[in-house]
């Protein structure tokens, strides 16, 4: 691992050489002429978050505002989940009854490696590329929890979804400039595959992500995707 590392800063290093010590990243200018906001409707862009996650192999579901709880618990039954891992600011509303909540902080690995899955809020949704942001931000918890249990269900709400990747930058802008706030992008379950395309999933996440979108009382309904 160290001799990797070393060759990759002697390449960047190489790379800048020819750059002048007095210069500095203002001194250069960037071409931003990409899009940075999106056109789409909120329907239309609900629409592409949902069908976008769906394509990763998650489960997805939208929920009504007052349906939510029951969702969590049906989902958890429906996975068979006794032991959930779940933040410590957890809404109560959420908490699903007959199934054992293991509450951060404290957590250790095997700790959470023990758990059925981790039942979590998130920060934002990018509709252009069905990705799920956690900024350790309210009721999401700390990195680990998110990562070393099988399965992970995500509450986003309609509000929360955005329709292009530099809008997501923007709102993350806090969040970024805090070391103890890791951001999360989460796109599917975890899988990776090696050099003759053999898919692995769950090696650095969990194999299960299933995703509950709660409806906004102003935007249209979403249909289930097929």
């Amino acid at each position: 691992m160290n001799d990797a590392r070393d060759a990759m800063l002697a390449k960047i290093r190489a790379a800048l050489r020819d750059v002048p010590s007095s210069e500095r990243p203002g001194d250069v200018t960037i071409d931003r002429g990409y899009r940075t906001e999106d056109a789409a409707s909120d329907t239309e862009r609900i629409h592409l978050f949902v069908e976008r996650v769906s394509e990763y192999k998650a489960t997805v579901r939208t929920v009504a505002p007052a349906d939510l709880p029951r969702a969590i618990a049906d989902a958890c039954r429906t996975r068979g989940v006794k032991r959930l891992a779940v933040p410590a600011d957890l809404p109560p509303e959420w908490e699903p009854a007959g199934v054992a909540l293991v509450r951060e902080p404290g957590l250790t690995n095997d700790d959470l490696e023990g758990c059925d899955g981790v039942l979590t809020a998130s920060a934002l949704g990018i509709a252009q590329t069905g990705t799920i942001v956690l900024d350790s931000g309210p009721a999401q918890g700390r990195r680990a929890i998110s990562l070393l249990p099988d399965y992970h269900l995500c509450v986003i709400r309609e509000e929360q979804v955005v329709g292009l990747v530099p809008e997501a930058v923007a709102r993350l802008t806090a969040a970024a400039a805090d070391p103890s706030r890791p951001i999360t992008f989460i796109s599917g379950p975890s899988a990776t595959s090696d050099i003759e395309l053999s898919r692995v999933e769950g090696v650095h996440g969990p194999r299960t992500l299933e995703v509950l979108v709660v409806r906004s009382p102003t935007l249209v309904p979403v249909p289930e995707p097929s």
